[in-house]
């Protein structure tokens, strides 16, 4: 079987499978699209395809540092227990 039956000439969606919508930002943390291009990307033509992906690199700073997670919760509870009056 041949990869060129399979192949197509469309940019790809960067989606990596991490969708997970940052309520400050309102991008995916995965993907660093916003809800509105992930929606419409089935919609967008090429050109408006490769615009967005070209700036995604530079929207990593708009993410607020994660909330969540086990590390977060043991960060907490040990930046709590150094805060207790001995």
């Amino acid at each position: 079987m041949s990869d060129e039956v399979w192949s197509r000439k469309e940019v790809e969606s960067p989606c990596v499978k991490i969708c997970v919508i940052e309520p400050e930002s309102r991008l995916c943390t995965g993907c660093l699209r916003s809800i509105e291009e992930i929606s419409t990307w089935s919609l967008l033509d090429n050109e408006e395809r490769r615009r967005i992906v070209a700036e995604l690199p530079g929207r990593a700073g708009q993410l607020t540092r994660r909330r969540g997670g086990r590390a977060a919760r043991r960060a907490a509870r040990r930046e709590a227990q150094e805060q207790k009056p001995e």
